[in-house]
C-alpha cells in the first residue's frame, strides 16, 4: 500500500492538488496523510501571559488546525468513496521542510503531492517557497499539481534528459511503475543548441535508459534549441503530454525548466504537473 504525504495550507490549489492526487491514485491501495504545519509565532509563546507554552501551541495552533483538517476531510469524504483508499490528518508546527523530513521517515512516506499557484507560485519559488523547498530540499519522489490542471488520463509523460549518469536506478523505478500502471508513453526529450552527436557517456546513459525501460513504449526526441525551456514548451504544445517527469540531480538543469525567472511565459508551468525524482541513498 502506498503511503502519500499531502501538505496543505487550506489553499484552493492545495485542494486541487488533493483532487488530482485521489484521481491520479485512484486504482492503486493508498494511504493518504494530510498535513498542516504551523509556523510558531514566537512572540506569542514568549508572551508573559502565556506562561505553558504547550498550552498555548495546543490553543492558538493545533485546535484550530485540527478542525479545519476535520473539515477538509469531510469535503473528500463527498467527492471520494474510494474503499482502497484510508486518510489520516496531521498537525505539526515549526519549520516546514523539517516537518516534512519527519513525516517521510515517520510514516514511510513514497510520494508526495503538492499543489503551486500557477505562474506566479513558481515565480516565487526562485526566492523560496514551499513547494520549491519540497522538490530541491527532500529525497523523495513529488508530484507538483498547478493551480489549473485538472485530471485527465496520462497518456504521455516527458522526460527531458541530459542523458548524464545516474548513481542509482532505483530513482527511476516509480516512473517505470506510473507507465506500467497507467499505460503511458514515455518521451525522452534531449535539447542541444547546436547538432551536436551525444559523447560516449551520455550514448552509454541512453543504452542503459533503454534496457531499463525496455519493454515498455518509449521514443527519443532530439531538439535543436538554444534555450531549453522553450523546447520543452514547443514539445508540450505539440502533443498530448499529461505530465513531465525530470530527474532532481542535476540542479542547474532542473532549475532551467521548473524555475527559470520569466515562467510567466511557459505555459507548462500553469497546466502540467512535474514528477520529481530523487536519488535516494
Amino acid at each position: 500500500m502506498k503511503s502519500v504525504l499531502l501538505p496543505t495550507d487550506f489553499s484552493e490549489n492545495s485542494w486541487n492538488a488533493i483532487v488530482y492526487a485521489l484521481e491520479f491514485l485512484k486504482d492503486e491501495p493508498c494511504v493518504f496523510y494530510l498535513l498542516h504545519v504551523n509556523t510558531l509565532n514566537y512572540g506569542v509563546l514568549n508572551n508573559p501571559d502565556y506562561r505553558d507554552s504547550d498550552n498555548v501551541i495546543e490553543e492558538v495552533y493545533t485546535k484550530p488546525s485540527k478542525t479545519k483538517l476535520l473539515h477538509l476531510l469531510k469535503r473528500i469524504s463527498k467527492i471520494s468513496n474510494n474503499k482502497a483508499h484510508r486518510f489520516y490528518s496531521l498537525v505539526d508546527y515549526g519549520l516546514f521542510i523539517d516537518s516534512i523530513r519527519n513525516q517521510i521517515v515517520d510514516k514511510q512516506i513514497d510520494l508526495i503531492v503538492m499543489g503551486t499557484k500557477g505562474a506566479s507560485g513558481l515565480k516565487k519559488i526562485i526566492i523560496g517557497s514551499n513547494a520549491g523547498d519540497v522538490v530541491v530540499k527532500v529525497k523523495c519522489t513529488t508530484l507538483i499539481v498547478p493551480e489549473n490542471t485538472k485530471y485527465e488520463r496520462i497518456q504521455e509523460i516527458a522526460f527531458p534528459t541530459d542523458f548524464s549518469s545516474f548513481n542509482n536506478f532505483k530513482t527511476l523505478q516509480p516512473l517505470l511503475e506510473l507507465i506500467e500502471d497507467h499505460r503511458a508513453k514515455l518521451s525522452f526529450l534531449y535539447v542541444n543548441s547546436k547538432k551536436k552527436e551525444l559523447n560516449v557517456e551520455q550514448q552509454k546513459n541512453k543504452d542503459l535508459l533503454k534496457d531499463f525501460f525496455s519493454g515498455l513504449p518509449y521514443d527519443f526526441f532530439f531538439l535543436t534549441n538554444r534555450r531549453l525551456e522553450d523546447a520543452v514548451q514547443c514539445f508540450t504544445q505539440s502533443r498530448a503530454v499529461s505530465m513531465i517527469a525530470m530527474v532532481a540531480k542535476n540542479l542547474n538543469y532542473f532549475q532551467q525548466i521548473l524555475f527559470h525567472t520569466k515562467v510567466e511565459h511557459i505555459t507548462y508551468h500553469t497546466d502540467i504537473p512535474f514528477l520529481v525524482l530523487h536519488e535516494t541513498n
